[in-house]
């Protein structure tokens, strides 16, 4: 038998480097400088659903982004899953749900002003469409969660026309109503919720308001069922789909990064428009996720954010489903 030791390792390294070195003819192919599409895709029953990423956006964590604990427990926790304690990082996943009869996109990302705003790191929704085979003209509905910029900026192209130009265009009808509601807008506080009205009339007055709105808990296509989870926003609404006895919660904005909202549920994030709401929210979809022992799509979940829920400690600990290389 043969005794490997530090030297005898060091030496054979050497020994295959230097032939290597004598022997090559071609230069290692260059590295891309960019990621692979982000593209994953799953059954539930008879429906595939398609997870697109629209990118990840990392930024500085400031005293304000959890409004209801000190930043060093934010700081803490992020250490505590072996994330920069100094910064906070958002995901960004639509999907697209093929019942077998229609293509149905949830959600639509942060739109082409974010693409080239952020180089590249938003945006993305279109150019990972198109490496999943489907095109913008494909999509037969645009179903909309909430009216916050990351869900609804992309269904503007570059020249302010529908995207998703054969698209029916599907809103919670509380949340049209609040959004587009000029009595709500006066009273707006400054900052975030002025802007959030600001972007949502550019948004819908360049679609002339042409939008279908949709009631809670009445089927929006076969199998798809709104579902109300407010406190994020006034009209906040997260979906079950249902195939045959398979079923996926898609929580929407029911938590942002689980590694602080899921394992924190009684934190609040400044973007919440009523935090004790969003708390309350979130505890009884998860106490429910946990329960039920159901599969969820996570829109902010790290990609492709399909994963299940199990308590731990005061909270709940997101774990990923097992990838799969096959539907």
């Amino acid at each position: 038998m043969t005794e490997l030791t530090r030297r005898s390792i060091l030496a054979g390294t050497a020994a295959v480097l230097g032939s290597a070195g004598s022997t090559a003819t071609h230069a290692a192919a260059p590295p891309t400088g960019k990621q692979a599409p982000g593209v994953y895709r799953y059954k539930v029953g008879s429906h595939e659903v398609t997870v697109l990423t629209d990118g990840a956006r990392m930024f500085p964590l400031t005293e304000s982004y959890v409004t209801n604990a000190p930043i060093a427990e934010v700081r803490k926790a992020l250490e505590a899953v072996y994330l920069p304690p100094d910064k906070m990082i958002h995901h960004y996943a639509p999907i697209v749900i093929n019942t077998g009869a229609k293509l149905i996109l949830l959600d639509t990302g942060s739109g082409p002003g974010a693409l080239k705003q952020t180089n590249g790191e938003l945006g993305q929704l279109p150019q990972n469409l198109a490496a999943a085979g489907i095109k913008m003209t494909d999509i037969d509905t645009v179903v909309i969660s909430h009216f916050h910029g990351d869900h609804v900026n992309g269904l503007l192209d570059e020249n302010n026309k529908l995207a998703f130009p054969n698209a029916e265009v599907l809103v919670p009808a509380t949340e049209c109503k609040f959004w587009m509601d000029d009595g709500e807008m006066s009273r707006a506080s400054k900052g975030r919720m002025e802007d959030l009205f600001k972007n949502n009339r550019r948004i819908f007055d360049a679609l002339g308001r042409k939008v279908t709105p949709y009631e809670w808990n009445k089927e929006l296509a076969p199998g798809l069922m709104p579902i109300p989870t407010v406190g994020h926003s006034i009209g906040h609404t997260s979906y079950v789909l249902a195939s045959g006895s398979a079923k996926l919660y898609i929580q929407s904005d029911v938590t942002n990064n689980p590694d602080l909202f899921a394992r924190h549920p009684d934190w609040s994030a400044n973007f919440d428009q009523d935090g004790p709401q969003a708390i309350a929210t979130r505890r009884k979809v998860y106490d429910m996720l946990v329960t039920e022992k159901l599969l969820v799509q996570g829109f902010h979940y790290p990609f492709p954010g399909l994963a299940r829920v199990e308590k731990a400690e005061a909270g709940y600990r997101v774990v990923p489903a097992t990838w799969s290389p096959t539907l």
